[in-house]
């Protein structure tokens, strides 16, 4: 029962870990506006 179960249970996470890190690469990211703090000069 022990033999190569920790390793092959390592191996599923890192391949489900590297196809994950690839499909968050490609999605669209979104971007934060970076919003303009006006001076008291408007109020």
């Amino acid at each position: 029962m022990a033999d190569n179960f920790l390793e092959r249970k390592r191996d599923d996470y890192e391949a489900r870990k590297q196809a994950w890190l690839r499909k968050k690469k490609h999605q669209k990211q979104i971007r934060r506006r970076d919003i303009q703090k006006f001076d008291n000069e408007f109020l």
